[in-house]
């Protein structure tokens, strides 16, 4: 990862690149489309909101971040929801804790998954908080320590078990297998979602950091228009088209179960089984 250099110093960052999904079974299906992300540092949010003028925190703006749309959903601090979540996991509080999300658009956002980067004092990476959303109103957090096992070059691998409903096409039995590249001059999420008999989806987002000023932003605006609605209808319309391909519908669990972490550092490599699959859409 040292090639890749530090997390950026300022409060918010810019990331522009690509999501891409590729689903291999029963039915295979792949689409990319290009999209931008912020990085928040959230003991920094009102240096954050001085960076731009088209930008603010908790208030209406062209771009904006609103605390209610993460973690407890009711407005409070994102800073000490993420150390409570380490703390019953035995983690001390980081030293630091930035947020890789999608802004609301002029009031509307929709954030499928959110990552959260906790750092150590030595400015080491010691957790990776996993929060993800379905189209159902529902959210769900996986709180992953990094451990040295999971260290290397390439960055950090994680693997969860599936714990929460997100597609009605992907059933509850299933494995998230996660690559992660922690931001710096890039960041790379890659996660391989496996059942028993093996690999189902592949899906992928990569971006380079940029300044967040107001000339930077707007250009993303204008580069990817109405990013946050394109991301709702995108998951919609995708949604639609694997149906229409008769892939079988898993029906929604009547309770979701709580966060679950394994330790599955010493599991056969899934990515070996994909490599061939995955190579034109990896990211």
């Amino acid at each position: 990862m040292s090639d890749n250099g530090p997390p950026p110093d300022a409060a918010m960052a810019l990331f522009q690149g690509a999501v891409m999904h590729h689903r291999m079974k029963p039915k295979t299906h792949r689409f990319s489309y290009e999209v931008f992300n912020l990085l928040i540092d959230l003991d920094r949010l009102p240096d954050a909101a001085r960076q731009s003028r088209i930008f603010s925190v908790n208030r209406f703006n062209l771009l904006s971040f609103h605390e209610k749309d993460h973690g407890p959903r009711d407005g409070s601090s994102l800073r000490a929801h993420i150390d409570r979540l380490m703390s019953q996991k035995g983690l001390p509080p980081a030293d630091r804790i930035l947020l890789l999300a999608y802004p609301r658009l002029l009031g509307y956002g929709f954030n499928p998954l959110s990552v959260y980067y906790a750092y150590g004092e030595s400015g080491t990476l010691t957790a990776i908080v996993y929060e993800v959303r379905n189209t159902f109103g529902g959210l769900h957090t996986y709180v992953a320590p990094v451990t040295d096992g999971q260290l290397s070059d390439a960055g950090v691998r994680q693997d969860q078990k599936k714990e929460f409903y997100v597609s009605p096409f992907i059933s509850m039995e299933q494995h998230y297998h996660f690559r992660m590249l922690p931001p710096g001059k890039d960041v790379r999420i890659r996660i391989l979602e496996t059942d028993d008999k093996g690999p189902l989806l592949s899906a992928t987002f990569s971006g380079s950091h940029e300044a967040a000023t107001t000339y930077n932003l707007l250009l993303a605006c204008l580069r990817v228009p109405l990013v946050t609605f394109k991301v709702m209808a995108a998951i919609h319309w995708q949604a639609f088209k694997i149906w229409r391909k008769r892939v079988p519908f898993h029906k929604r669990p009547a309770k979701d179960v709580r966060d679950y972490q394994a330790d599955r550092r010493n599991a056969p490599d899934p990515w070996q089984k994909t490599t061939h699959n995955i190579s034109r859409g990896s990211v």
